[in-house]
């Protein structure tokens, strides 16, 4: 967890947002950060806790929506020796682990009825029973949740329990999607632009034509942040022109087309003229989803991995650091895709 996180944004929604994490952080409240997938909600727990009096202590994320219920309630309560089969050893859970700091309990709306409740018991009385033990286990933890659900509606269908929401959600902070605040768009991409630039090691220094960045502020955004992170990784990498930007976006630009983008924020622009933009003529018997899924991720990965090798100079090394998987990862993509070195480093 590193102290330099830090929310991007002067609109009214992520001005209000700093002030509650101010003013939240040092009273050890729980709180609910709510907000569709990719907005910056862990971005936002990052920031409560570095500005809390628990900064430097334990910090323990679990993700309520990566495991099945048996796993994620040992992973939760921790185990006695012996409590299932392959149980060999006690093992301390997240609860325990995160004492004295915080467990950000991520995708909170994902978690099961049975497991609310027990989740509640410790909210209620601050204390656990790993599985398999019969001897309580004190703990103080500040517990901060996210989720992409509307936990409201989710408590009036009978999915979520009432007890649970009202004491998870003492303060709620939400996060707008991106589309609700364009004026954030053109200061998140000063921002991330400057920082590939330097992690890709890309010679463009971030400076993008004032024709994308008009491009890119007017686009719906449906994957959020994240998605204008990826898209801007890409440019940097690729250096990707004004015409070609559009086929990269897979929502809407806000104002454009026969309906307006507020009534269907997600959808994509053709796949059909993307192809044809890129000079493949488009062919009924290669229009197979898996087919078309696949064409599309070696297409980007072997221009990705082509680009960042021809920068280092085919040191697969620094290359595989660069793109963030093993050397023998690497090693088995140049393979599969068929990327070969110019002939002066063959």
């Amino acid at each position: 967890m590193h102290a330099q996180n830090h929310l991007i944004g002067d609109s009214p929604n992520i001005r209000r947002v700093r002030d509650l994490i101010e003013r939240v952080a040092e009273t050890g409240l729980n709180v609910l950060v709510c907000g569709e997938t990719g907005t910056g909600k862990e971005l936002v727990v990052s920031s409560l806790y570095q500005r809390s009096d628990r900064f430097g202590k334990p910090f323990v994320k679990v993700n309520c929506a990566a495991l099945p219920d048996t796993l994620l309630e040992s992973e939760m309560f921790g185990y006695e020796r012996g409590a299932f089969t392959g149980a060999n050893e006690n093992r301390r859970g997240k609860f325990e682990q995160a004492s004295g700091g915080m467990l950000f309990l991520d995708e909170i709306g994902d978690m099961s009825l049975p497991l609310q409740s027990k989740l509640l018991h410790v909210l209620q009385g601050g204390d656990f029973t790993p599985l398999g033990s019969e001897k309580p286990v004190q703990t103080d933890v500040w517990v901060v949740a996210a989720t992409n659900h509307n936990l409201s509606h989710a408590v009036e269908r009978g999915s979520f329990r009432d007890d649970l929401y009202y004491r998870l959600s003492a303060i709620v902070i939400t996060l707008e999607p991106l589309r609700h605040r364009p004026e954030d768009i053109p200061l998140l991409i000063d921002h991330y632009a400057k920082q590939y630039s330097t992690e890709l090691h890309s010679k463009r220094a971030g400076a993008l034509s004032r024709g994308v960045i008009a491009k890119l502020s007017a686009y719906s955004w449906p994957g959020n942040v994240r998605e204008l992170q990826n898209v801007l990784q890409r440019m940097i990498v690729l250096g990707e022109s004004d015409e070609t930007v559009d086929t990269m976006l897979t929502g809407v630009v806000r104002g454009q087309g026969t309906g307006s983008s507020h009534s269907n924020p997600h959808r994509p622009v053709s796949f059909i003229g993307a192809l044809a933009a890129s000079g493949e003529k488009p062919d009924l018997s290669q229009m197979a989803l898996k087919k078309i899924r696949k064409k599309a991720l070696d297409q980007v990965e072997r221009e990705v991995i082509n680009h960042v090798l021809v920068k280092t100079g085919w040191n697969r090394s620094k290359a595989s650091r660069i793109l963030k998987v093993s050397y023998k990862t690497l090693l088995q993509k140049i393979g599969e895709l068929g990327i070969a070195p110019p002939p002066e480093l063959a």
